[in-house]
């Protein structure tokens, strides 16, 4: 009875203790608890859009890839795949039809494709000022595009709006016009030949050879159309405007980062355009810096539009015989995604 007894009190014994235990590891369990569930916590899942560029990873592009590289997208719930593109490559083709998310075209080419049935929308405009013009050799001493077109040879694609412009404006009849061919060898070589140049890139290969251009801007003679213009379908707006918000927040982020330090991104852009060395990038980000951010830009922000620059290049369209009417604006300049473009005031800092 006594063994009996000397065992049951054991086996309660050990029930007291198992019960201490149990709530021992319980109570540690329940501490620990937060710990296991932060640590099984996941990021969500970024989702994948494309961005199509018009020509291949150059400084122009800077603030995407910069938004990409520094991780302004991922911020945003974004992973964007920018793929580089060329001549010829149909980038408004490829956004309205929605073989890519996001893409980058010219103004014009924009109004163009609207006034055919299109329905694409702009975003952000990259360039607020068109890094389109002339160049000719400092020699010559032209202090405008009226010399330029006085005499001698150009060299220029007859079949583009700003061509067009110019030959309504100037007219072509003092000089040979002879079609663009891609380099400056000829304009190293012959000192009466001038070409059309983007500022980021013809004049700097030429000063590499030795040759001083002279740049004459074709936005100084009325033709200023937004550049490296974000686009989007209106589908994807409609029913993915948060998507299309989180794109633009990121772009804007990048870009800001690239004017400041645009290192980083160049070197990865770098690698991708081997034809381009690291001097002629840093070059060209520098040139092209006055004409992406502006006074206007300071006030309301990179990327911004206005719906007078947009009224008035359809009216040129118009009268350059490019278009038959021009699109209206309020049917592609939405104010959810472009904030300042119908503002009449600069916002208060």
């Amino acid at each position: 009875m006594k063994r009996q007894l000397v065992g049951l009190l054991g086996c309660m014994a050990l029930l007291v203790v198992a019960g201490a235990c149990s709530r021992s590891k319980e109570g540690q369990k329940k501490d620990e608890a937060p710990k296991v569930e932060a640590a099984a916590e996941t990021k969500p899942a970024l989702t994948k859009v494309k961005l199509a560029l018009n020509w291949v990873p150059e400084p122009e592009f800077g603030g995407f890839y910069a938004a990409r590289e520094g991780g302004a997208f991922s911020r945003q719930g974004l992973d964007v795949e920018i793929l580089g593109g060329g001549a010829g490559v149909p980038v408004m083709q490829m956004v309205a039809t929605g073989q890519m998310d996001f893409g980058i075209v010219g103004a014009d080419e924009l109004l163009t494709a609207r006034a055919r049935g299109v329905d694409v929308l702009p975003l952000f405009a990259v360039y607020q000022t068109s890094p389109q013009g002339l160049m000719a050799h400092a020699s010559r001493g032209a202090k405008n595009i009226s010399d330029v077109l006085a005499s001698g040879t150009v060299s220029l694609e007859p079949g583009l709006p700003y061509a067009a412009y110019l030959k309504k404006k100037f007219g072509f009849d003092k000089v040979k016009v002879v079609p663009y061919d891609g380099g400056v060898a000829r304009f190293v070589a012959d000192e009466t030949f001038a070409q059309q140049c983007f500022i980021t890139s013809e004049p700097i290969a030429a000063r590499k050879q030795g040759v001083e251009p002279t740049v004459f801007l074709v936005a100084e003679e009325g033709f200023n159309p937004y550049l490296a213009v974000v686009i989007i379908r209106r589908e994807l707006s409609t029913k993915q405007p948060a998507r299309v918000k989180a794109f633009l927040a990121a772009v804007r982020e990048g870009w800001r980062a690239y004017l400041d330090d645009p290192a980083p991104a160049n070197a990865v852009m770098a690698k991708l355009n081997t034809s381009m060395d690291l001097e002629t990038f840093t070059a060209a980000a520098k040139a092209q810096h006055p004409l992406i951010e502006t006074a206007e830009t300071k006030a309301r922000g990179l990327g911004t539009m206005s719906r007078e620059r947009w009224e008035t290049l359809g009216r040129q369209l118009v009268e350059l015989g490019l278009i038959d009417e021009a699109p209206a604006v309020d049917d592609f300049l939405l104010p959810e995604f472009v904030p300042a473009a119908l503002s009449t005031t600069a916002p208060t800092p």
